[in-house]
């Protein structure tokens, strides 16, 4: 066996996610199937989920384990320094430039980029961005002509929502096409509750100092909410480990006073309730709008048609019922009054209009498949984005 065969077994010698929630574990796999191609992935998910982590374990189950990873957060750098990173510069290019760099692409070449946080790249940038995509060259910063053309992996991760940052004109939308070859969303901490005693045991054994925590402190962990989600424990666990006293088990009392006092993990029926009144509140008080701000969270899978019912429940009680009236209350266009009812139609998210007419709808109420005024019977349209198919209850 060769020292270059050796080096790259050892580089492929990477540990596993540590993961104990079916759902993650189905998330590591299909990132393990994604590894098997040299595909572009966008990886979506809120800070801290651990989009890093999947990424580093994409490019060391893959062909180019070998050569290096390397990673770049976009928001940490500012536009003109940002290209300076991606793409290189040569000497006398600006103030500070004495001699010829190469950028993170060359540095990467055969090997694997990871591009965190890509929502916050300017338009300027996603235009460059765009156009190695679709070629591969590299002009450095300061150069006339094309240097060289290499052969790059790219992995994107972001947690914004980049259907509302299109909507904007903040994002690119052929960017979005090129980069979401694989979409692999990694969900929070919160709604995979059996990771958080697999992952703050990992943290746990990482000190050095044989730290156990009693059943008391572990279901406190387990029905506190992570706002900061894995990060956040991480960053837990290091606190009270560094302030624990003895050897003893660590109780509920040694663990921060922010995680003992928030509210528990609401239960999932009332958190879908919760969130279509949060929805409803941001539409009728907050200066939402549904195709801005609802319409896409419908079609990225952040919400169900369970919530979008839900929302639309609240709407026909204020307008007894009433679908024309629900325009200008969910700042709907009048012209967009048949292209909302197919909308509902194809995807499954009407409401009877009759159980409204009172001002009181039952406890539970039957969902259409169609609605009434121009949707009953009829096949719906196409909607913004196409004939996609509805998100799953």
């Amino acid at each position: 066996m060769t020292l270059t065969s050796v080096a790259h077994l050892e580089r492929r010698r990477v540990p596993r996610p540590v993961a104990e929630d079916p759902i993650t574990i189905d998330l590591i796999a299909q990132a393990e199937l994604a590894a098997l191609t040299d595909a572009k992935v966008l990886l979506t998910g809120e800070s801290g989920v651990g989009k890093d982590v999947i990424a580093r374990h994409i490019h060391a189950n893959s062909a180019r384990s070998s050569a290096d990873y390397i990673a770049i957060n976009c928001a940490g750098v500012t536009e003109t320094l940002l290209e300076s990173e991606l793409f290189g510069h040569v000497k006398g290019s600006f103030t500070g430039a004495y001699r010829d760099k190469p950028g993170k692409l060359q540095l990467a070449h055969r090997g694997t980029l990871f591009l965190d946080e890509l929502g916050e790249m300017s338009l300027r940038m996603q235009a460059l961005l765009l156009r190695f995509l679709e070629n591969g060259e590299i002009q450095a910063v300061g150069s006339d002509r094309t240097q060289c053309v290499v052969d790059v992996r790219v992995i994107a991760a972001t947690n914004r929502n980049l259907s509302e940052l299109i909507a904007t004109g903040r994002f690119r939308e052929d960017l979005l096409y090129r980069l979401r070859v694989i979409h692999l969303h990694v969900p929070p901490l919160r709604e995979r509750p059996a990771d958080i005693r697999a992952l703050g045991s990992h943290f746990l054994s990482r000190n050095g100092r044989q730290h156990t925590l009693d059943s008391e402190a572990w279901r406190v962990l387990n029905e506190y909410r992570w706002p900061g989600n894995v990060r956040e424990l991480q960053n837990v666990i290091e606190q009270i480990t560094c302030l624990a006293s003895g050897d003893g088990p660590i109780g509920v009392g040694q663990l921060p006073q922010v995680v003992r006092t928030a509210p528990s993990l609401t239960p999932a029926h009332e958190r879908r309730r919760q969130l279509a009144d949060e929805l409803y509140q941001a539409i009728v008080t907050g200066g939402y709008s549904f195709w801005d701000h609802v319409y896409p969270h419908f079609l990225d899978r952040d919400i169900t048609r369970h919530d979008m019912r839900e929302l639309l429940r609240r709407g026909l009680t204020t307008t007894r019922g009433n679908y024309r009236s629900l325009l200008p209350l969910f700042r709907i266009p009048k012209s967009d009054y048949k292209r909302f009812l197919n909308f509902l139609a194809a995807h499954d998210c009407g409401v009877d209009y009759r159980e409204f007419r009172d001002g009181h709808p039952p406890n539970r109420p039957r969902v259409l498949s169609s609605v009434p005024l121009g949707g009953k019977g009829r096949t719906a349209g196409k909607t913004r984005s196409g004939s996609r198919s509805s998100a799953a209850d």
